[in-house]
């Protein structure tokens, strides 16, 4: 091991001049993108409905990134992480966009007449099973939910990061401690409301399946899903030079590790929820994986199992892959895209059963919503250091090495 200390003056810690024309450059193909989008929505056969539904494609994705920085970031407190103090501040930026998140889910509420069945009393009057659940569907219930979790989301990321920030200010190890006391309660606040977002905004899609697995399901996607996006900011942040002595081969080993785990752990409770529905046999429950099995849907139900689990499994499956950054971020690029996909898959068939309805205006609403969630993170991380500089555990972090 390593017993030399690393001088953070060494150190590029900011972005400098390139928050601010990234922010703009995001900010203008989100626009841009939104608006081709919305424009396309309204003059395509199927109308408005078809652009709703490949928009919350396109949040839930955004939306699980920073889910997944939340999590990754009151795990490493847990567990009194010293490995993943140069990366930890990415992963409190990614999870403090919240504020972003909450105004681009302004469409899906101004879209819920298009995607949600059980919100129109005509369909609930005539469905028995809709009725049953109308104490839980409905409205006004719905609004109050979805309130409690951008707030439980709001105060634990900006309380990660305001506390984080302070102590580069003071040095305080206290705050360390503190952020540890708010990640216990916290996860548990996190694992719920994760899973109940999940529940209303995508499972209900579909209001007569349930899976009890589901929010584990896009928990296991999301945290896929960020870690590929934190081997992607390392490696382009270190392309324009910051955090070239921070970030080493075994931080990168590291996460390519977590990589390696998730995917597994995707593919567990992917086949456990599969293996049990199909051992039931019950229509209620297989009516759902039906329609992800019949026309071209199965051929993206392949593209998951292979794409998802069996290629990116052998491909990162020895050391030499994860220690290598620009072999790394490949797969990282890689899995972001299968994490779209897998979303794609969950809600698309609601819209478009038997055919794959690929069209340009999925690309224009990824752009958008995508564009606008890195203008708000780059905001967000403009303004400060990329790396906790005042940490009690960075110099551990610093010199790190795997065994």
């Amino acid at each position: 091991m390593h017993t030399h200390t690393v001088n953070i003056a060494d150190i590029n810690t900011r972005l400098d001049h390139l928050g601010a024309t990234t922010v703009k450059l995001a900010g203008m193909v989100g626009l841009g993108g939104l608006l081709a989008a919305i424009a396309m929505g309204f003059f395509l056969p199927e109308g408005l409905n078809r652009f709703f539904h490949s928009y919350l494609v396109s949040y839930m994705f955004v939306l699980s990134l920073s889910l997944g920085a939340l999590f990754f970031v009151m795990l490493q407190h847990l567990t009194h992480a010293g490995w993943s103090v140069v990366v930890r501040r990415l992963a409190e930026m990614v999870a403090a966009n919240i504020p972003m998140l909450v105004v681009l889910f302004i469409p899906v509420l101004l879209g819920m007449g298009y995607l949600f069945h059980w919100i129109h009393p005509e369909v609930v009057a005539a469905d028995p099973l809709l009725q049953s659940k109308k104490p839980y569907l409905n409205i006004p219930f719905f609004f109050v939910r979805c309130i409690a979790y951008f707030a439980i989301w709001w105060l634990l990321s900006w309380t990660m990061l305001d506390k984080s920030v302070k102590q580069d200010e003071t040095g305080d190890p206290n705050l360390t401690l503190k952020m540890e006391k708010v990640s216990t309660f916290g996860m548990i606040l996190f694992g719920l409301s994760l899973t109940f977002a999940a529940f209303d905004w995508l499972m209900s899609l579909t209001p007569h399946w349930y899976s009890t697995m589901y929010g584990v399901y896009y928990f296991a996607g999301s945290l896929c899903g960020f870690i590929a996006l934190m081997i992607i900011l390392s490696f382009l942040l270190q392309k324009k030079g910051c955090l070239l002595h921070a970030i080493t081969r075994e931080h990168y080993h590291d996460l390519g590790k977590l990589l390696f785990a998730f995917l597994f752990f995707w593919a567990y409770i992917g086949f456990s929820q599969y293996m049990l529905m199909w051992y039931a046999n019950l229509p209620e429950e297989t009516l759902w994986i039906l329609h992800r099995q019949e026309g071209q849907w199965k051929w993206v139900s392949l593209l998951l199992l292979f794409g998802h689990f069996v290629i990116p499994f052998l491909g990162l499956l020895s050391r030499y892959p994860k220690r290598r950054k620009a072999v790394l971020c490949g797969w990282a690029v890689w899995m972001l895209l299968m994490h779209y996909i897998d979303l794609y898959w969950l809600v698309m068939p609601q819209f478009q059963q038997g055919t794959v309805p690929l069209h340009v205006i999925d690309l224009a609403t990824f752009a958008g919503v995508a564009g606008l969630y890195v203008a708000g993170l780059v905001y967000i991380a403009k303004k400060r250091s990329l790396l906790a500089i005042k940490d009690p555990r960075l110099q551990e972090s610093l010199t790190f090495e795997n065994a």
